[in-house]
């Protein structure tokens, strides 16, 4: 083993540090590399390093300037944080309050102005009124941050396919931009500011692409401030659904009568489809419009889960109806008077929200739009371009139903029972026999019908004929009340004064410029059918003026207190009560034996005159039973001659026909006629003979000027208007 190691090194390590003068070995020197010839670089690298470097250059401007437009988004949307306010405040934003009307039984008829049903919350509407509300406008609301990012860019590809601009039309907006495009950015309303609020709203609505980004801004603090079923309440009381009403409570008042917790699926369909078009698509407006819609709102809630295809197919074959008081839509005509009559601070210009209580009566505004209805379906021909008006009151001056037109459910639009300003013709003769009976003449008194030519300085003779073109001859007032005859009535006015007449048809009502001329008598003045049918009134209440009136009590909502009670009633008696009798009586020969038989009521009294004027452009019918007093007007809006009718004709049939409905169900009750003492006992006979101690009207001109001057009651000496030159204005 010995010889076994020997020759070999030990196992130790090599000395690191050589000994002493021995030297170290030298290196062997590194092998020469070649040197290469540099390549020539590329024309693409140097591209691919330019685009490199481009493109890190855009990557930090942007970056950084995302960070500056991130930071300076953070401090706008922080700012606007600081100045949004508690929900609670932002529920009702009107400029201007509303107005509800209700009946003489306290049932709400009309609304007008901005109508606020109340403050409701996301959580106090009905499920399905807020499901429709969500699934219509924004399906995503309760994922989104505020903004809409995949709306936005959805909205712009369909503007432009439609050939738009990409912020024309369709908008991407969502619930929360659209809440604070309603609260106007915060910007209150300004009268100052804006020449009006229409202004002040399109000013809100403006779509430019910085209103655009303000709306952003807003959007995103009031996700950060409010929840979301806040901004979705603010969003459910502000939005504007039509017919005035403003938010969801209101909306489902005013179309359905009934509070939004009480919603069913298809009204809430109905009130969330308002939202794209609130004017277009209102009920009131077009039914079945609305109803379509609804229709697609419904199968949007099914897609999105929130009804079942059965739920879908049962509201979509039920759709939701309007409520009795909608179908009356804002009120018609009565309601724009009574909102013309009012105080304008508290009615078309008022910032509370205000209850008006009336006198209409809807039954009898229903009978007297059917009679309007029923007499054109049936009696006129069709094509025809005539009008139609109609008032009834109680006596006092209560206006019960009022229609300014053959279309009836409108509002807003001309209305002919006050507006039109027509010549009355043979209707005002009742005021020309109050003048003579109140001054102690009978209706036995006598009269000649026979031709008359009277001289009117400046103007000429004027010769009055009858309708007939016939003369009768003596005459009591009566029978030449009751036949409409020119002549007497020319010569009672003549004989009593012309200036006694015009006091008295001015005291009992008639407001117009009374003619001047002896054509008074005829009627050559003007007045609209409530002037005249608030005269008459006051004939039925035994002599008293009356002022028409349809405004009982106006008072704040939620006040008991009135602010104002009615302005109108009975007023100061215009002749004795016994001669009011004795016209009434007089006038009731009209309808049952004279020109107004057609007015005749089945087993009830009825008085009332009739009137045509020149050329037949205006026919009246006014009278009444011992309940209620109606007028009517017929006539073109343009004067065109009516052809064939007369007042004792066409308005004679509406009046029939309106007052059978209106005193549907009401008792009997005589007429306060009083009867001449002569007749009281024996039938009176057509043309009764002149009799001792009747007195007789002087039949020739010169025995008129005799009793004018003896009595100092008038002259026949003034001057005739052109317009009072009527010859037939007797039926």
């Amino acid at each position: 083993m010995s010889n076994a190691k020997k020759g070999k090194r030990p196992l130790v390590a090599d000395r690191r540090y050589p000994k002493a003068g021995t030297k170290k070995p030298a290196r062997k020197p590194a092998p020469k590399r070649r040197k290469r010839t540099p390549t020539p670089k590329k024309r693409g690298n140097i591209l691919t390093r330019l685009i490199r470097w481009v493109m890190r250059l855009i990557w930090v401007v942007t970056s950084r300037a995302v960070l500056v437009g991130l930071v300076a988004l953070g401090l706008a949307v922080g700012y606007v944080y600081t100045t949004l306010p508690d929900v609670s405040t932002l529920l009702d934003g009107r400029a201007r309050g509303s107005v509800t009307m209700v009946d003489r039984d306290g049932a709400v008829f009309a609304w007008r102005g901005d109508q606020f049903g109340g403050a409701v919350t996301a959580n106090s509407v009905s499920p399905a009124l807020k499901n429709a509300v969500v699934a219509t406008e924004d399906k995503r609301f309760y994922r989104h941050f505020g903004i809409s990012p995949r709306g936005v860019a959805s909205a712009v590809r369909i503007n432009l396919s439609e050939g738009r601009g990409p912020l024309s039309g369709h908008g991407g907006s969502t619930i929360t931009q659209q809440t604070a495009k309603l609260l106007c950015l915060g910007v209150e309303f300004d009268p100052t500011a804006w020449e009006s609020e229409a202004a002040y709203v399109a000013d809100c609505r403006r779509g430019s692409l910085q209103r655009k980004a303000q709306e952003g801004v807003y959007a995103l603090a009031m996700e950060a401030k409010y929840s979301k079923d806040e901004i979705l309440s603010i969003y459910l009381n502000r939005a504007y659904m039509g017919g005035g009403a403003y938010g969801a409570e209101a909306a489902m008042q005013r179309y359905f009568g009934k509070p939004a917790a009480a919603a069913t699926p298809a009204e809430g369909a109905m009130i969330a489809g308002l939202l794209t078009a609130p004017s277009t698509l209102a009920p009131t407006a077009n039914l079945q419009r609305s109803q379509d819609r609804a229709a697609t709102i419904l199968r949007l809630m099914g897609e999105q889960g929130y009804l079942s295809d059965a739920e879908v197919a049962q509201w979509q074959q039920n759709p939701a109806t309007l409520s009795p008081a909608a179908k009356q839509k804002a009120g018609g005509y009565f309601a724009d008077w009574v909102m013309a009559s009012g105080p304008e601070f508290f009615t078309r210009n008022t910032t509370e929200d205000v209850v008006i209580s009336t006198t209409l009566d809807q039954r009898i505004q229903k009978a007297a739009e059917e009679a309007i209805s029923t007499v054109f379906e049936t009696k006129v021909r069709e094509g025809s371009k005539a009008q139609a008006a109609i008032v009834v009151m109680s006596a006092d001056g209560a206006v019960r139903a009022m229609v300014g037109g053959r279309e009836t459910r409108v509002a807003g639009v001309f209305n002919r029972a006050i507006q039109a300003e027509r010549q009355t013709g043979s209707a005002f003769k009742p005021f020309v026999y109050a003048a003579a009976l109140d001054l102690g003449y009978s209706p036995l008194d006598t009269v000649e019908d026979e031709p008359l030519t009277i001289n009117i300085p400046g103007s000429g003779p004027w010769s009055p004929k009858n309708y007939t073109g016939r003369y009768e001859g003596r005459v009591t007032l009566a029978r030449a009340l009751e036949q409409s005859l020119n002549i007497p009535a020319v010569k009672v006015s003549e004989s009593v004064g012309r200036d006694l007449v015009r006091q008295v048809a001015s005291q009992f009502g008639i407001e117009s410029d009374l003619a001047a001329g002896p054509a008074l008598a005829l009627g050559a003045s003007e007045s609209n059918l409530l002037e005249m049918t608030g005269a008459y009134a006051g004939i039925l209440n035994g002599g008293s003026s009356v002022t028409p009136y349809g405004l009982v009590e106006l008072r704040l909502k939620g006040d008991d207190a009135p602010l104002m009670g009615t302005g109108g009633g009975i007023g100061e008696r215009v002749i004795q009560e016994d001669a009011a009798a004795q016209l009434i009586w007089m006038m009731e020969q009209v309808v049952s034996q004279g020109t107004g038989a057609r007015a005749q009521l089945p087993g009830r009294p009825a008085a009332g005159k009739t009137g045509t004027t020149q050329a037949a452009r205006d026919a009246w019918f006014i009278g009444f039973t011992a309940d209620y007093v109606a007028g009517v007007w017929m006539g073109y809006d343009d004067n065109t001659p009516l052809t064939g009718v007369t007042g004792g004709g066409l308005p004679a049939e509406i009046w029939r026909e309106a007052m059978i409905r209106v005193h549907d169900g009401v008792p009997v009750r005589p007429l306060p006629g009083n009867v001449p003492a002569q007749l009281r006992n024996q039938t009176p006979q057509p043309q009764p003979q002149t009799q001792p101690g009747r007195r007789e009207v002087p039949s020739s001109t010169e025995g008129l000027i005799e009793m004018l001057v003896r009595d100092i009651l008038g002259s026949i000496g003034e001057p005739g208007r052109p317009n009072d030159n009527v010859s037939g204005s007797d039926r």
